[in-house]
């Protein structure tokens, strides 16, 4: 069986059968890597307000996608390497 990196503890065939199981699946390859796997922008464009995204990756993709810039808040730190 091929197991895919961001579905490790979750059986794929099963989530594929609901529309909240194709979200988690979106969810987890935007997160976690596509291994391999071409993403949809259409489906992200979708989903999109329903995603649970790391900040920094939903900055980034808002700034890819919408050419929208978000500056951080004033008060955080910026205390991170990248």
């Amino acid at each position: 069986m091929d197991m895919k990196s961001y579905l490790w503890d979750f059986d794929e065939k099963e989530l594929r059968k609901t529309e909240k199981g194709r979200i988690f699946i979106l969810e987890r390859m935007l997160n976690y890597g596509p291994d391999g796997e071409k993403i949809k922008l259409s489906e992200v464009k979708r989903y999109w307000d329903q995603l649970h995204l790391n900040s920094l990756a939903r900055r980034l993709m808002t700034l890819l996608i919408w050419k929208k810039y978000q500056l951080l808040p004033k008060n955080k730190n910026l205390f991170w390497t990248v």
